[in-house]
Formats: C-alpha cells, sequence, structure tokens
C-alpha cells in the first residue's frame, strides 16, 4: 500500500490489475445482462403494444430505467476504459499513475447525466431533483443491478402472463363456439333458454378478458408471496377458471339435452305406463272404497280421489315437443314428470292400502279366528259346547255384512280366551279339572 490520498490509500500495481479483472468481468456480465434484457421477448412485445392501466404505467417507468442503464453501462464502461488506458501507458506504473487510478476506481469519478424523461420516471433518481450525478463504480454497478432487476422483473411477469393466458382464452374460445354450434342444433338459443343466455355472457366476457389480458397483462398476474426474484408468482387465472367452469356447466347441459333427443321416445313410453299403473291403482282403490263402505261398519273410509289431468296434460306436451324437435323444452319436462308420476304411483298405491285397511283387518281376525278353531280341535275340544258357542257368535260378526270390526275383534278375543284356557287347564284347589260346562 501507498500513502493515503483523498480517496484513502494509493492501490499498488497488483491491487489496480485484480480491480481491473473484476471490473472487466463485471462488465461483461452487465454487457450480457443488458442485451438479454433488450432481446427477451417480453421486452419487445411491450415495445409494440397498445398497453393501458398498470403495465402501460409501470412500462414507462420501465423504458426509462432501461434507457438510464445504459446511460449507466457506457458511463461504466468509459470509466473502466480510462482506466485501462492510464494503466497501460507503462509496464510499471508510477505513483502519479496508481494516484490517478485509485481515485478513477474508488472515488466518486463517474457522471451520469440523462435525458430530463428519463431522470423524472426512473425509480432510483426521483426525488434527486438532478439531471445528472456522480458515482464510484461500485455505487454505479449496485445501482444499476437495482433498475435491471425491476426491469427485468416487469418485463418477465407481462411475458409469462402473455404466454399463458391469451392462448388458454384461445383454446376455450375455439371450445365455446363448437358448444354453441352443438347447442344451436338441439334448440337451446339465446332467449329461449337458459345456457343459451349463458354461452352469450361467456362469449363477451371471453372477448373482454382477452382484450384486458393483451394491454395490461400486469393486471392478471399474482405475485409470490415473499420472493424478491424477478417475476415471482403466477398468473391470475381466477376470472378464466370462472368462465371455463361455466363452460363446462353449459356442456353437461348440453350432454342432457343431446340425451333426450336418443332417448325421450323410452322415456314417454314409461312415463305413460307409470302413469297408467296409477291410475288403474285409484280405480281399483275407488272400487275397493265402495266394497268397504257397503262390508264394513263403523270404520271411516278415506276417500280416494281421480287420476290427476294436470300430469296428462304435461305429458301431452312432452309429446307435443318431441313431435317438434323442441329439445331443450323436453328436457326439463321429462325430468319433472318422471318425477311427479312416481310420486302419483305412490299415493295411488297409498290410497288404496288406506281404502283397503278394514278387510285387510277383517282377514286377519278371520284367519286368526279359523287357526285356533283348527289348533282346538286337534286336541280335541272341537265340541266343546262354550267353544262351539263363542266361535259361531264370532263367525257370524265376521262374515256378515256390514261387519262391525270393533265387535267382531272383541267376539275373537273371546274365543281365544276360552281356548286357551282348555288347552292349558287350572288345577282346583281339591284337585280335578273345573267343569265350566253350561257356562254362559
Amino acid at each position: 500500500m501507498g500513502v493515503a490520498g483523498p480517496s484513502g490509500p494509493v492501490l499498488d500495481r497488483d491491487e489496480v490489475d485484480r480491480a481491473l479483472a473484476r471490473l472487466g468481468a463485471e462488465h461483461e456480465a452487465i454487457e450480457t445482462s443488458l442485451l438479454a434484457l433488450q432481446d427477451h421477448a417480453g421486452r419487445r412485445l411491450l415495445e409494440g403494444a397498445q398497453l393501458t392501466g398498470t403495465t402501460k404505467e409501470r412500462w414507462v417507468t420501465a423504458e426509462a430505467s432501461i434507457t438510464l442503464l445504459w446511460s449507466y453501462f457506457d458511463a461504466y464502461a468509459d470509466a473502466l476504459r480510462s482506466a485501462r488506458g492510464i494503466r497501460s501507458r507503462r509496464r510499471w506504473s508510477n505513483r502519479d499513475d496508481l494516484v490517478e487510478l485509485t481515485e478513477l476506481l474508488r472515488g466518486e469519478s463517474v457522471t451520469v447525466a440523462g435525458s430530463a424523461s428519463a431522470h423524472a420516471a426512473a425509480p432510483t433518481m426521483a426525488g434527486t431533483g438532478r439531471l445528472s450525478e456522480r458515482f464510484t463504480l461500485a455505487e454505479l454497478v449496485e445501482r444499476m443491478n437495482e433498475l435491471y432487476a425491476t426491469s427485468l422483473d416487469m418485463v418477465v411477469t407481462a411475458d409469462a402472463v402473455w404466454s399463458a393466458l391469451p392462448a388458454r382464452i384461445d383454446l376455450l374460445a375455439a371450445e365455446l363456439q363448437r358448444t354453441r354450434r352443438l347447442a344451436h342444433s338441439v334448440g337451446v338459443r339465446p332467449g329461449e333458454h337458459p345456457s343459451g343466455d349463458d354461452l352469450e355472457r361467456i362469449t363477451r366476457t371471453l372477448t373482454s378478458l382477452r382484450e384486458q389480458v393483451v394491454s395490461d397483462p400486469l393486471a392478471f398476474w399474482a405475485p409470490a408471496q415473499g420472493s424478491s426474484a424477478p417475476g415471482g408468482g403466477r398468473p391470475d387465472t381466477t376470472r378464466y377458471d370462472r368462465e371455463a367452469r361455466a363452460l363446462e356447466e353449459v356442456r353437461r347441459e348440453i350432454d342432457a339435452v343431446l340425451g333426450v333427443r336418443q332417448d325421450s321416445e323410452a322415456r314417454l313410453v314409461r312415463l305413460r305406463d307409470v302413469l297408467s299403473r296409477a291410475d288403474r291403482t285409484l280405480a281399483e282403490a275407488r272400487s275397493a272404497r265402495g266394497e268397504v263402505l257397503a262390508k264394513i261398519a263403523a270404520s271411516e273410509v278415506p276417500a280416494v280421489s281421480g287420476p290427476s289431468t294436470a300430469l296428462q296434460e304435461q305429458l301431452a306436451t312432452a309429446s307435443e315437443y318431441r313431435r317438434h324437435a323442441q329439445w331443450h323444452r323436453l328436457s326439463p319436462l321429462l325430468e319433472s314428470l318422471e318425477e311427479k308420476a312416481e310420486d302419483e304411483l305412490l299415493r295411488a298405491r297409498e290410497s288404496l292400502s288406506s281404502v283397503t285397511a278394514p278387510l285387510a283387518v277383517r282377514a286377519e281376525l278371520r284367519g286368526r279366528l279359523d287357526a285356533y278353531k283348527a289348533k282346538v280341535a286337534r286336541h280335541g275340544f272341537a265340541e266343546d259346547p262354550l267353544l262351539v258357542e263363542r266361535y259361531d257368535v264370532a263367525r257370524r260378526m265376521l262374515w256378515s255384512a256390514p261387519c262391525d270390526l270393533r265387535v267382531a275383534e272383541q267376539a275373537v278375543l273371546r274365543y281365544q280366551q276360552a281356548a286357551a284356557e282348555l288347552l292349558v287347564p287350572k288345577v282346583p284347589e281339591h284337585g280335578g279339572p273345573q267343569d265350566r260346562r253350561g257356562e254362559s
């Protein structure tokens, strides 16, 4: 080291040579990066695009930063060239050369002047109020790194959005057009079917979305949390994804309509069959109700409704839709009719069950009475006077019309009780079975 000068200790020849080698390597690296930025596809697209919004604002700043970057680089290259010139004057630099080199390599020896617009727009010089600045070479490299990082981030981000979203939107738009043609073929049109209106809305949204993505790509960027690397993040596809899901729902609806076109006749045949069975069941219930009212006394029998004329009218409408190939209208109507027809058949069956419940009770009592009579006969008590008497009473009630079910049930219970006492006789206190003959 030499004697201290204006910029600190004077560098010796080895230190100068090492500094020049390092600065030369930095110069090559910076030049390579700047040329790559200059040739970047994103920068070229930004340069020729009609920008709006956030992207337009940031590109104005980025353009000024790139211009300033080249000014800085030129000043850096001039300083390096001057230093190399001083060093090449003689093989063994004298003290005056070393003092001059030390000031050039370590002092604020670089003055950068730029246009007023570039200095006003570049973020690193905002607020300085000056159109030129002085730097050390180290400060100049640091400033260039800052400007390069912010400029590259803007270029890479815009390029990433342009590379991802417009192509995906175009593919979705092509699928949209195919779906619209298919929808039109089955009668799904705007103003006539909700899915037709959805297709129109999706078309308008995708057109607008593509225009916005092309003119303002930075509005569709989701930065990565905590990332400081240029281009850290991903394209924001929220709006695109929403429209893709909406189109998928429409496609499913169109598929359903196509399915209706293919199997509508079979479904209509099944519907007619279900409604026919429901009508026959209701007719049977009405007939059974008359029989119950005639044969069963003291019993509340529910009324039976007639067949559903509304469902028959809707079925006729469905047939008309099929005849005129109005598949988009037939599809929801068939789904509704199938559900209602099953409900109608269930209601008819429940009505028949409710109406015939008294007959079922009478049949159960008759079966119970005959079963006990057979059981008594197997044990040799068929001629027991009390059993014969109670059996005859219960049988007359159950086989007469109208039959009072409550009274008949009590008669059957009395017969069962008498039979049970005979089948399991009680032993009296003084021995021998009880003689119960003659009891009334």
